[in-house]
């Protein structure tokens, strides 16, 4: 009986190792990013497919994620500096918070002068969003080119910026 147990117990193991496994981080370049329904932090309705036509940063983040909210006034900074591209209709930021707080979300919105897209459901790690793109850590961000194909993953700093001037480059040639 003991024997039974074991193997059972060792299978069921495996097969939820390799579930978990196979979850996380499914998307890759090239991939159409999954559609994301949500709310603005001012409650309208959000879909990332009205987006299409632009080049969009996916920022997943949250307030209590310090390198998150240390990373805001550099995302500002590229989203100043493109601030033409913005004004055309061919670029975006998209804030994907995963806090439960309002609160503290409308805080640093407001302390860090936060001017691009908010959205997000205050559910936290079970967000369905969070967990259609197999995120397991922050920050963490995707690039989408004009058609909503991810052309970059979890890229930073200045490879971030000069990732994003050179595709929008390309978008106003």
């Amino acid at each position: 009986m003991t024997n039974i147990l074991k193997k059972l117990l060792i299978s069921g193991i495996l097969f939820l190792s390799f579930g978990f496994m196979t979850a996380q981080n499914t998307l890759k370049l090239n991939d159409n990013a999954p559609e994301i329904h949500l709310k603005t932090f001012q409650g309208a309705d959000f879909t990332l497919s009205s987006l299409k036509g632009k080049v969009v940063l996916l920022d997943f983040w949250a307030t209590w994620c310090a390198p998150c909210v240390e990373e805001q006034p550099f995302l500002k900074g590229i989203y100043t500096e493109n601030e033409k591209a913005v004004k055309a209709g061919k670029f975006e930021i998209v804030g994907v918070s995963l806090d439960k707080s309002k609160e503290n979300w409308k805080k640093i919105i407001d302390r860090e002068n936060i001017n691009w897209l908010q959205v997000g459901d205050l559910q936290f790690w079970k967000s369905p969003v969070a967990k259609t793109y197999g995120i397991e850590e922050l920050p963490y961000n995707l690039v989408l080119d004009a058609s909503g194909k991810i052309i970059a993953v979890n890229i930073h700093g200045d490879e971030l910026k000069a990732f994003i001037t050179n595709e929008l480059k390309k978008e106003f040639e």
